[in-house]
């Protein structure tokens, strides 16, 4: 219990220090900057949904960018075309649908394919999903969707305006704080560790009576409702979603950070997004150095840092504690034998 504590301490404390830095970056930066942090705060979480799973309960998806693509049209398609929906519930439908489609498309992939071919397959669905898209009149086709505004909230005895200055990147920041903390709370639980277990341990869990289909199925469906919720919470910062966000590549963002971060750790997918955010706005004067930062990245993390910056901090810290701890037993034995 100390323990557990003593975690949650530190992850509220890193949530305190990480907002505070995102609150300050409207006061001394251009709103080009303002909207890559309201981005970079948005990916975070989608990182750590996708992680839920690879770290979580060791399923790899190729295909999160159809949950994210699902919750940004969603909110598009009320927010424009049906005039009235509080704020809040375009939101929560957005994250419903992201979970209706990992429930569904889940059911299926899951019953079919594990391991690597579950990962082709949902890829396969996700772009499945694209086409669909392209291919729909109501939601724009190849054009998507424009015109989305950022809402007013009407608590009854006052209204909050996010129409206006940053009050909308104060509002994301504070969102997916609190999401990545429900995160963190759900897989520090007694269901993240029986998670945990199925991911280490599979068949001695499911020799235990735990019913592995089932536990990856609701790991699958939370993801995929996080993952919408990021994709709702983005289509008004946008202004405009478009088939793009449920493009593959799309897909590759996850995986990206989460790799780049540690995907042994909590926070590593979070460390991942805002250093592939620092370095696409360091790139974003250079024409199509997109896809080559992205390729470079991957082959960084692949061959020089396979665990990831946190991972390889860990190890350094480790190795300059070894020597410490060798001459402390040095000095007990020296002890000993005097």
């Amino acid at each position: 219990m100390t323990d557990y504590r003593s975690r949650m301490l530190t992850t509220l404390l890193v949530l305190a220090i990480g907002l505070g830095l995102f609150a300050l970056v409207p006061t001394f930066a251009n709103s080009g900057l303002v909207f890559l942090a309201g981005m970079v705060a948005i990916n975070i979480v989608f990182a750590l949904s996708w992680n839920l799973l690879f770290s979580g309960i060791g399923l790899l998806s190729f295909g999160h960018a159809m949950f994210f693509a699902g919750g940004a049209y969603t909110f598009a398609v009320l927010s424009t075309k049906y005039a009235g929906i509080p704020f809040f519930l375009m939101l929560l439908c957005g994250a419903a649908v992201g979970g209706i489609l990992a429930l569904v498309f889940g059911f299926v992939a899951l019953r079919r394919a594990s391991g690597i071919y579950f990962a082709i397959l949902t890829l396969a669905f996700a772009e499945f999903i694209h086409i669909i898209i392209t291919r729909t009149t109501f939601l724009g086709r190849n054009d998507g969707i424009v015109g989305i505004s950022r809402p007013q909230i009407d608590f009854g005895l006052f209204t909050l305006k996010l129409t206006t200055g940053t009050s909308y990147f104060y509002f994301i920041i504070i969102l997916m704080a609190l999401v990545a903390f429900g995160l963190w709370c759900l897989q520090n639980s007694s269901a993240g560790r029986l998670m945990q277990a199925i991911r280490q341990e599979p068949m001695r869990a499911a020799f235990l009576g735990i019913n592995l289909q089932r536990w990856r199925l609701a790991a699958f469906i939370i993801s995929g409702s996080v993952a919408g919720l990021c994709g709702a919470t983005l289509a008004p910062w946008a202004g405009i979603v478009s088939p793009e966000i449920a493009h593959w590549s799309v897909s590759t963002y996850p995986v990206l950070y989460a790799l780049l971060g540690g995907a042994g750790v909590f926070w590593g997918p979070a460390v991942g997004a805002i250093l592939f955010g620092a370095v696409s706005y360091a790139t974003r004067g250079i024409h199509g150095i997109a896809d080559l930062t992205v390729g470079m990245l991957l082959l960084a993390v692949v061959l020089a840092i396979p665990g990831g910056v946190l991972g390889l901090l860990s190890r350094i810290s480790r190795r300059k504690e070894a020597p410490a701890g060798r001459r402390a037993a040095l000095a007990t034995k020296v002890e000993n034998a005097s």
